[in-house]
């Protein structure tokens, strides 16, 4: 039944909160419909943070009672707070409908965890990051092309030497993909006098910021744009259409000295080709937050090159990143116990995994 009225006897939906969440933003969602909604939160069964945001948690070990009241919880559940982290966890959730994910490229979590050709409706956090990781890839860009690591080491060395450096108006920054990221990248770059263009996979998409790009070309005119371009973005999920999309093809069509960002996934890059080009110094800098497979090996040789800035996947975790995903899952809590899911927000469609 919709609305906020409710059927006496009908059954109450059952919330599990299957990852670590803060206390208040628990209670937002319990006041969305309390005659309508149960929500499951035991904090003895989830991970302790590392840090605010942190929804994967410290390694944790669970007794054999909080074991099976893990399993209970989530047997009882017809609606998780972010994915269970196995594929044993989502089979023993099998009065699930509804899964609420707190990342926004979870194809790859979907498929392992079975859910791909299941019924269970799958939304994301789309959105919430665009703004952080737009920060964080000019925080980079403009480290690079203004010469912060000179300037570091000329005061370490109590030096006062003029120079001239770069401005990054007028310098053409591409970027992979076209969705909500490319959208908060195309507002900074565009306040900075940059020119923002994009490639995508599907060029007349209807796109509400598509006026922020000076241009959005096809995947096939991939080659073309990174010749042209003095920063490249990557900001795509890793689904079949796009691993190993940045090869070394891709890297020898680059423009030299090109600086180079990844906020996307580590797989759509070839990282060896891109090791190379760094060493040559064909690609100027590389700021990675992702990498082909995380942690980053301690041996990788990305850790010790001159040129390179390595990020622990954390550019897009701020301290606001819960209550912006707690407002997406009221929201979309409303539309679902009013049986308007087509209202909902961030829907993942599982055959593109984005």
């Amino acid at each position: 039944m919709s609305g906020s009225f409710r059927d006496v006897g009908e059954p109450k939906h059952r919330i599990f909160i299957a990852t670590p969440l803060a206390p208040a933003n628990v209670e937002t969602i319990r006041a969305v419909d309390p005659a309508r909604v149960e929500v499951i939160y035991e904090p003895d069964l989830l991970p302790p943070i590392r840090y605010v945001g942190d929804h994967g948690g410290a390694p944790f070990a669970r007794d054999k009672d909080q074991e099976r009241r893990w399993r209970e919880a989530l047997s009882s559940a017809d609606i998780l707070w972010d994915l269970p982290r196995t594929a044993d966890d989502m089979a023993a959730a099998s009065r699930l409908k509804w899964i609420q994910t707190t990342s926004t490229g979870v194809g790859q979590d979907v498929k392992a965890l079975g859910v791909q050709d299941s019924d269970v409706l799958i939304t994301t956090a789309r959105g919430v990051h665009a703004g952080p990781l737009a920060e964080f890839v000019f925080m980079a860009l403009l480290a690079h092309f203004r010469g912060l690591p000179h300037l570091m080491t000329e005061q370490r060395a109590h030096r006062w030497v003029r120079y001239c450096g770069e401005e990054v108006a007028g310098k053409t920054v591409a970027v992979l993909g076209a969705g909500d990221l490319a959208r908060g990248i195309a507002k900074i770059g565009r306040a900075f006098d940059m020119r923002v263009v994009a490639v995508a996979r599907d060029v007349h998409k209807e796109r509400g910021h598509a006026q922020l790009f000076d241009a959005v070309y096809p995947t096939e005119d991939l080659h073309r744009v990174l010749a042209a371009s003095d920063a490249f973005v990557v900001a795509v999920p890793h689904t079949p259409a796009t691993e190993n999309m940045i090869n070394e093809a891709a890297f020898r069509a680059m423009k030299p000295g090109i600086a180079f960002v990844n906020i996307g996934r580590g797989q759509v890059v070839d990282e060896e080709a891109l090791i190379g080009h760094l060493r040559s110094g064909h690609v100027g800098f590389a700021c990675l937050d992702v990498t082909a497979v995380e942690p980053l090996a301690p041996e990788s040789p990305l850790w010790d090159l001159p040129n390179v800035l390595i990020s622990p996947h954390s550019a897009s975790t701020v301290t606001t990143e819960n209550n912006k995903i707690t407002e997406i899952f009221c929201h979309n809590l409303r539309c679902f116990l009013d049986g308007r899911t087509n209202d909902m927000k961030n829907i993942l469609d599982k055959r593109l995994m984005y």
